[in-house]
C-alpha cells in the first residue's frame, strides 16, 4: 500500500473539494498487527468475489482473486476451487504455499490460480494482490491483441501502466506460462492477456479488485467507440498528469470504498 505523506493527504483533500480542518479523510489503516492486517485482507478479498460476482466476471469454474499473506509472503489466500463468487464468505477463503500445497481450509484450488497467481507474487513483492478473470468485455478486448488508448479519464488509469501478453498457450496449468504472464505484467498494474482476458495487481486487495472493475469497463468503452468510428485519444501530457492522479494505489483503494460499502450494507453474511 502507498506510505500515507502529508503529500498523498493534500492531493486528497484538493480532489474531494472544500471541507472542513477537521474533516474525516478515507484512508486506510496503519500500523496493524500482522493478525490484523490478515484479517483486513480477507475481509476486502470476501468483499471483492461478491462484487465480482455482482459485476457477472464469474465464468463457471474460471477466475481468481489472491491476497499475500502479511506473516508468511509466500502463501497467498484465495477462493476455493468451483466456488460461485456470489457466495464466498472470509471462512471459505483457502491458503496455498508458493508450491500449491493447502495450508488452511478444506477445499481444492484451481491449477491455474496457483500457476498464474504464485508467478506474479514471487516476481512482484510489492504486490498484495492480483485479480484476474474471464470477464466478457475484457476476454472480447484482449481477442485484439492491443493495449488500452487514452481515450477517457478512466483509461487513464493505465496510461503507460499496463503490458500485453501475446503467447497464449491453453489452460494456464504449467509453470512457464505463469512466469510468461508475470513477465508481462512486469512493474505495472495490469496486462491484457492475448484470447484470454484481464489480470490486475495493486498493493492492496481493494486497488487490485478496483483496477479489474475499471479495466473491464474501459474496454468496454473503447470497444464500443471503435464500433460507432474513430476514438480520439488524450494528449500525451494530460494523459500522463491524470494517470498520477487517478492511477496510483491509494486512488485505486479508495475507488474501491463505495462498493466495499455496497457489499457490508446489502451482504453483511460475506464477514462470516
Amino acid at each position: 500500500m502507498t506510505t500515507i505523506t502529508p503529500e498523498i493527504i493534500a492531493l486528497v483533500r484538493q480532489n474531494v473539494g472544500p471541507c472542513p480542518d477537521d474533516f474525516e479523510l478515507p484512508l486506510p489503516a496503519v500500523g496493524l498487527s500482522v493478525e490484523e492486517e490478515r484479517e483486513v485482507r480477507k475481509r476486502e478479498l470476501a468483499v471483492a468475489f461478491r462484487l465480482f460476482g455482482r459485476f457477472g466476471f464469474s465464468e463457471g469454474v474460471a477466475g481468481h482473486i489472491t491476497a499475500r499473506d502479511p506473516e508468511n509472503p509466500d502463501w497467498y489466500w484465495l477462493n476455493p476451487f468451483g466456488m460461485s463468487f456470489n457466495q464466498i464468505k472470509v471462512s471459505d477463503l483457502v491458503c496455498v504455499d508458493h508450491r500449491g500445497h493447502l495450508v488452511h481450509g478444506k477445499r481444492p484450488v484451481n491449477a491455474a490460480a496457483f500457476c498464474i497467481h504464485s508467478a506474479v507474487h514471487q516476481a512482484r513483492p510489492d504486490v498484495v494482490a492480483a485479480a484476474h478473470a474471464h470477464s466478457v468485455h475484457g476476454k472480447a478486448f484482449a481477442s485484439l491483441g492491443i493495449r488500452l488508448d487514452p481515450i477517457t479519464q478512466d483509461a487513464c488509469a493505465f496510461y503507460e501502466d499496463h503490458g500485453l501478453y501475446e503467447g497464449f498457450g491453453g489452460v494456464a496449468s504449467n509453470e512457464q506460462e505463469g512466469k510468461e504472464i508475470a513477465a508481462a505484467v512486469g512493474p505495472h498494474k495490469a496486462a491484457i492477456l492475448q484470447n484470454h482476458g484481464l489480470i490486475t495487481v495493486g498493493g492492496s486487495v481493494a486497488s487490485a479488485a478496483w483496477w479489474f472493475i475499471t479495466m473491464d469497463r474501459s474496454c468496454q468503452a473503447q470497444l464500443l467507440a471503435m464500433a460507432a468510428g474513430t476514438p480520439k485519444h488524450i494528449d500525451h501530457g494530460t494523459a500522463v498528469q491524470t494517470h498520477e492522479q487517478i492511477g496510483t494505489d491509494l486512488a485505486g483503494w479508495g475507488q474501491f470504498r463505495p462498493l466495499w460499502d455496497q457489499i457490508v450494507a446489502t451482504q453483511p453474511d460475506v464477514f462470516e
